[in-house]
């Protein structure tokens, strides 16, 4: 068996760099597939659903509430204010989504 003294010696110790690689930039990508335009359309859908939702069921504008529950510490209105948060992001995410994929279906068309 051979000893380290028979190796090249960059194979020891491999060259240590401080400088960090280029990249390219990334916000070309961005720009192209139209993302900000994308999270700005997702985001009104997305408040403009949960809003509609919340007022439908706080107000009950399509009426009363068949069940009765009980809603701990924050009560019904602040529950569903948390659940329309959660649908608002949710549909602002699948909007965004599938705009971007439309965008991108649409680019590698042009191709």
């Amino acid at each position: 068996m051979e000893t380290d003294d028979a190796l090249p010696t960059e194979w020891l110790s491999p060259p240590v760099s401080d400088e960090v690689p280029d990249r390219p930039p990334q916000s070309g990508l961005v720009q192209a597939l139209r993302v900000p335009r994308n999270a700005a359309i997702g985001i009104g859908v997305g408040v403009a659903l949960a809003a509609v939702a919340y007022l439908a069921r706080v107000l009950e504008l399509l009426g009363p509430f068949a069940g009765t529950r009980e809603y701990p510490v924050l009560g019904p209105e602040a529950w569903f204010l948390v659940l329309a948060f959660v649908l608002a992001t949710s549909t602002a995410l699948l909007v965004t989504s599938i705009l971007t994929v439309v965008e991108t279906v649409r680019r590698a068309r042009e191709l």
